[in-house]
């Protein structure tokens, strides 16, 4: 493709252009006198590789031309799930390349001045991304939701300037501070030297039409959602959430437990050092991401591993330490629903977090076992560890609007009594060493089709749509009792800051 003066084929949501070179991790891009960003969010042309080996676009190089010269083209919304956008079936459940384009028109000065660095970042990219600039192949990137980068000046400067500027050049980064210290003991988790007690949700990056795609109007109903329910934590189930989310949980005082994409550790090959070696870097980019959150309380190695397995013990205690050595001041876990006597990743953890689903994936429809059960669950954990714990995932599937008494599995009564049941072990266990509760799920999400589900996850406290069923106004009940007893609650206006109070949320 010819180059045009002020023009750029490329993949990516932002550009930016700033008068120094960057040293260190990466930043946010945020503007200053001496930084310049462009968002390229919007309407992209959008096109599915249908072929057979799914290849066509490497073998005819789309990246040459125009993508409308290669076919048909949908326009696209980006950020979004293309699963979710068109109505063409073939693309809800595509497996294999897709090519997006944006054509975009720079300021003089970032292709005029040699001193302009211009950087080409995308946020997130599922899962394997290679971008082109003008058709030059510029950058690749393996793993999806974290941010990766490239310096594309060169290829976007189209004329030189010998005159440099007078005087020094200033570089202006403006970046939000909170201060906060958390510390773990054998049966608390302390936020500023204070107990603090999780009251929070599990969530999906997860709605209608925009599948994960970030959504402004969605995150601020989401936000307000977890202060009617007197909510003060989530888990960033089961990746890390989009830097903006990072962002508005510092502001409003949101304790979060920080995920990596570590999930599906299941058989013994994916403990392999290949594997081990991929996950030490997401975690490095992870840690170098959201290091500066006071939000982030504690990162999350992986969810649900097979952490019994031989080779477990040797791949956790090598991944925990160093996500350890990458940021020494926060706790560090994986979520586990092995029993607590086959975990070889347990002795590493900091917090024990632990997920469990008694009378539904087993002794489903008995309500009457899950007090015994999860006492017994509880003191195991705790008599073989000595560390506090939290409930990281409980619930039921309970579609809006099914009622059933007594209680029937998919009723929202179902949902509400397992719930019940829950609590008042969880009542009793919270005053010696269990350290908080994450219900799964905030809200109903879309999943691949099967018999376990229907039309999607139904485990959510609110509907797909954000609408309550009946087990939500039973736990903002809970939660604000909860708040109420520590006189730590959500405020009627502004959020607190994580920098001022230890109490939040």
């Amino acid at each position: 493709m010819a180059r045009r003066a002020a023009g750029l084929w490329a993949l990516g949501p932002l550009l930016w252009g700033c008068a120094l070179a960057l040293r260190g991790g990466m930043l946010y891009p945020r503007e200053s006198p001496s930084r310049e960003r462009k968002e390229l969010g919007g309407l992209w042309k959008f096109r599915a590789d249908f072929s057979e080996n799914r290849r066509q676009g490497f073998e005819q190089q789309w990246y040459r031309a125009p993508l409308r010269e290669s076919g048909p083209t949908l326009d696209m919304p980006v950020p979004s799930s293309f699963n979710d956008v068109g109505q063409d079936g073939r693309l809800r459940g595509f497996v294999g390349w897709v090519w997006y384009e944006r054509e975009a028109v720079l300021p003089q000065r970032w292709t005029q001045d040699t001193h302009t660095r211009v950087v080409l970042r995308i946020g997130s990219a599922h899962y394997h991304a290679i971008v082109w600039v003008n058709g030059v192949h510029v950058a690749e990137h393996e793993g999806g939701h974290l941010p990766f980068e490239v310096d594309i000046s060169k290829l976007v400067q189209a004329r030189l300037t010998v005159q440099t500027a007078a005087g020094d050049v200033s570089d202006f980064y403006l970046l939000p501070v909170g201060i906060r210290t958390v510390a773990v003991t054998k049966n608390q988790f302390l936020i500023n030297g204070k107990p603090f007690y999780f009251r929070g949700v599990n969530k999906h990056e997860d709605a209608d039409i925009r599948g994960k795609g970030f959504d402004w109007p969605l995150l601020m109903k989401d936000l307000n959602l977890l202060r009617w329910l007197g909510a003060n934590a989530f888990r960033t189930s089961h990746y890390p959430y989009a830097e903006e989310v990072m962002q508005l949980c510092d502001q409003y005082g949101v304790v979060v437990i920080d995920e990596s994409p570590g999930v599906g550790i299941v058989l013994s090959q994916s403990y392999n050092n290949q594997s081990l070696q991929h996950h030490l870097e997401v975690m490095e980019e992870l840690v170098r991401r959201d290091k500066n959150h006071p939000a982030v309380v504690m990162w999350s190695v992986a969810n649900e591993p097979a952490s019994s397995l031989g080779p477990a013990g040797y791949y956790f205690k090598t991944l925990i330490a160093h996500t350890k050595a990458l940021d020494p001041s926060r706790p560090v876990t994986f979520v586990t629903n092995s029993k607590y006597d086959a975990d070889l990743g347990a002795p590493y953890v900091d917090v024990i977090c632990v997920n469990s689903y008694f009378s539904w994936y087993h002794d489903f429809g008995h309500l009457e076992v899950i007090q015994l059960q999860l006492a017994t669950q509880f003191e195991n954990w705790y008599k073989t560890y000595q560390k506090p714990i939290i409930q990281s995932e409980y619930g039921a599937d309970a579609i809006s609007g099914f009622h059933h008494d007594p209680p029937l599995m998919f009723s929202e009564e179902y949902q509400k009594s397992l719930l019940e049941q829950y609590h008042l072990v969880l009542d009793q266990k919270r005053k010696e060493y269990v350290v908080g509760e994450l219900i799964w799920n905030f809200a109903d999400f879309m999943t691949d089709q099967s018999t376990f589900r229907v039309l999607g996850n139904k485990k959510g406290i609110f509907t797909r749509q954000r609408q309550p069923k009946g087990a939500a106004f039973l736990l903002r009940e809970r939660y604000w009792k909860l708040a109420n007893e520590t006189g730590c609650h959500p405020p009627a206006e502004k959020p607190q800051c994580l920098g001022k109070s230890h109490c939040t949320w």
